[in-house]
């Protein structure tokens, strides 16, 4: 297999196109598969033509550059026919080009379709991509290739700086039916939405479309989408364990305040005399050290104390001055 070029993601291109880019470079040294992502390709973004005179023609029509040149060399490659290569301005958004790749002899083209079995033994065009009845994609290495064809041709990766979503659009709903198959013969469990007038089927899970570049062989693509995955998941930790402890920092500092309270109350309702030596003890070093840990409290008790001990005799320093508002406000009554 030729050894696909080197693609920097972020190059003046989207992700999409990065992967699409190093997928054009990438072609089987295998023919049956080669024929299986020609048939895709073709029958994603071709339109086959018949004339008056039952003459046949093929021409794929695609935005990008790298797709157009891909199947160009499929056709070289695989039938040693040298395609007719275009471009014109798109009708529909005229700042945009679209690239025209065709075969307009008719022997060239009936070998094409009876390859990839868009043509029947009577001559009629005849498009499916069953598992079951279409011998193109039988073999695992030919629905890779196939995956990959119809990703080229009509296929989409969101950034994944910014979301994990994977689809290829069908003008049908038995293509998505079917395309959908043959990619969850990888377990990749791709589904299919309405989306206007066309079937999408799509792939939302990260490691899901970490698989399947892998298995279309975008392995620099790939890679660089791994990158990314793993340096969200480092700021999600970091942020989730900065959260974390915020909280926890600011329930400590609350409960302090609390305690300092209760505890500022009941001297000067009561005095501390009215305390056992232990909870007088808590109380005045609560006071001078306001902004210490229950640890740090426990240390400077004589004698020292675990964390369960000190919080222990602030909830009754607490729960005595609590009491003492009570009475205060029945004596109101």
């Amino acid at each position: 297999m030729r050894r696909a070029r080197k693609v920097k993601a972020g190059e003046g291109m989207s992700f999409s196109g990065d992967v699409k880019e190093e997928l054009s470079y990438q072609i089987s040294e295998a023919r049956h598969c080669r024929i299986a992502e020609i048939t895709a390709i073709i029958t994603m973004c071709g339109q086959i033509s018949i004339s008056g005179a039952d003459r046949f023609s093929i021409r794929i029509h695609t935005e990008n550059i790298s797709v157009a040149r891909k199947f160009f060399t499929l056709l070289r490659k695989t039938f040693n026919i040298e395609a007719e290569a275009g471009v014109r301005r798109n009708r529909k958004y005229e700042n945009r080009l679209l690239y025209l790749v065709g075969v307009s002899g008719h022997e060239d083209t009936v070998r094409i379709l009876q390859a990839t079995k868009l043509l029947n033994a009577n001559l009629e065009i005849e498009e499916t991509m069953s598992l079951v009845h279409n011998l193109v994609v039988q073999k695992e290495c030919c629905r890779r290739a196939f995956i990959r064809g119809a990703f080229l041709a009509s296929g989409s990766i969101s950034d994944p700086q910014r979301s994990y979503h994977f689809e290829i659009v069908c003008v049908s709903e038995q293509k998505a039916q079917q395309l959908k198959e043959i990619m969850n013969t990888f377990g990749l469990d791709a589904k299919v939405v309405l989306r206007k007038r066309y079937y999408v089927v799509y792939i939302k899970e990260g490691d899901r479309i970490s698989e399947i570049l892998a298995l279309m062989e975008a392995n620099i693509s790939m890679m660089n989408l791994e990158n990314i995955r793993i340096l969200k998941e480092m700021r999600n930790s970091v942020n989730r364990k900065v959260n974390c402890e915020t909280a926890n920092l600011n329930k400590t500092v609350s409960a302090a305040v609390k305690q300092i309270e209760d505890i500022k109350f009941l001297k000067e309702k009561m005095g501390f005399s009215g305390l056992s030596d232990g909870l007088e003890e808590m109380a005045r070093l609560r006071l001078a050290y306001p902004e210490a840990t229950l640890k740090e409290l426990g240390a400077m008790l004589t004698p020292p104390m675990g964390k369960s001990g000190v919080n222990h005799r602030l909830r009754k320093l607490s729960a005595i001055a609590e009491e003492l508002r009570g009475n205060k406000e029945e004596d109101l009554l």
